[in-house]
């Protein structure tokens, strides 16, 4: 994946040992359906929560492919410490792109930097389940000061994290669609446990619903508005992040059938075992999955801050569906993997189990469900003209 600053070895140094940490408790974090407490020690004291901060606010000033290089390392050792720090990445991406000019939000990157603060998000509400575009919740404004009540029925890691970037309506009496988005420090907010978190993969996400009940500054709310927040910045950025952390989980995947099929291979004295082919479809799968992965990101970074590119129909559409395209990907590489290992791969224990891989890659298609994002793609894909040429 692109590289973009002079740190480079640097944060993969740091991300390498955070990864180390990680991969020795990924098993016991799965069991438990626990925060990975130890890895993210770790990443505190590598100061990898940071990294997309800029400098000048104490951070590395690293790109958006930095990031997900680091998510694909982290994953291949324990999925759920990959995916939070994607989550944390994107909601520290926001506060880049469409906070700078914020005095509040400045201080916040600031502490974020110096204290390596966690932040998480709060979209998913009530019944609208993976519903981005519409709040139930409103902001409510007296003076200079606010306060919401949302029923957050998925938040991960919630009550680890030192502050949450919220959803919400404008006001009480602003549309569904008529959103903003909050960050709330952790003094600034309660939470209510409302549902419990015990799923087949990604158990230690920890992706409880609470009540969230949060007050606070006037001046917490973003000035850009959340469609421009969610089609520039969180949406590709995520698609982005959590593609990395997908693929990270094939890569461990198949590093585990290349170790199979090898150990059966010498057991064989050279024969060619079964499984060989399976290893070799997963192996092409996930080169697939890692260019796709690459050209998007080189996309993304290459277009910047052109706002009239990033709102583009094709643009949205492509990141969109990377989304889908990339969370099939990994399912497949994860299963072929699983097949090369057989009954091996199969097995909870072992040092050839699959099983916590594909359970953790599985979650894929249903974070913000592919039927979902496949409707809303529909119309646009109408508007997109066929290409007359391979190269456009």
């Amino acid at each position: 994946m692109t590289q973009s600053y002079a740190g480079t070895d640097d944060l993969r140094s740091r991300a390498e040992a955070t990864a180390a940490t990680a991969a020795a408790t990924a098993d016991a974090v799965d069991r438990e359906a626990r925060f990975p407490a130890e890895a993210f020690l770790t990443a505190r004291t590598q100061r990898l929560l940071s990294i997309l901060v800029p400098t000048d606010l104490g951070g590395d000033g690293a790109s958006v492919s930095d990031a997900a290089d680091t998510c694909y390392l982290l994953a291949r050792a324990c999925a759920s410490t990959g995916m939070i720090f994607a989550m944390h990445q994107i909601m520290v991406a926001i506060l880049v792109r469409h906070a700078r000019d914020s005095a509040w939000h400045q201080r916040l990157l600031q502490q974020l930097s110096t204290n390596q603060l966690l932040l998480a998000s709060s979209t998913t509400e009530g019944l609208g389940g993976g519903d981005l575009r519409s709040s139930e919740c409103a902001v409510q404004q007296i003076g200079s000061r606010i306060s919401l009540v949302k029923s957050a029925t998925v938040m991960s890691y919630g009550e680890q994290a030192d502050a949450i970037l919220t959803t919400a309506r404008r006001s009480a009496d602003a549309l569904p669609s008529d959103q903003v988005v909050v960050a709330f420090v952790k003094e600034d907010y309660q939470l209510e446990p409302i549902l419990n978190w015990d799923t087949m993969g990604m158990r230690g996400t920890c992706s409880s619903g609470f009540m969230l009940k949060a007050t606070g500054e006037a001046a917490q709310v973003l000035t850009h508005r959340y469609q421009k927040i969610q089609s520039q910045t969180m949406m590709p950025v995520a698609h982005l992040t959590w593609g990395a952390v997908w693929a990270g989980i094939a890569a461990s995947a198949v590093e585990r059938a290349r170790r199979f099929v090898r150990a059966s291979s010498r057991r064989r004295r050279g024969e060619t075992p079964p499984g060989a082919a399976h290893l070799t479809r997963a192996s092409i799968s996930l080169g697939t999955l890692r260019s796709s992965l690459a050209s998007a990101l080189k996309r993304f970074e290459s277009i910047g801050y052109e706002e009239n590119a990033l709102e583009s129909i094709d643009f949205q559409n492509t990141m969109s569906l990377l989304k889908v395209n990339v969370s099939e990907m990994a399912i497949a590489t994860v299963m072929s993997a699983m097949q090369a290992c057989g009954l091996a791969g199969y097995r909870n224990d072992g040092e050839f189990s699959i099983s916590r891989h594909l359970r953790d890659v599985l979650s894929s298609s249903l974070m913000i469900n592919n039927d979902r994002i496949l409707g809303n793609a529909a119309t646009a894909s109408l508007l997109i003209e066929t290409p007359l040429g391979l190269r456009g």
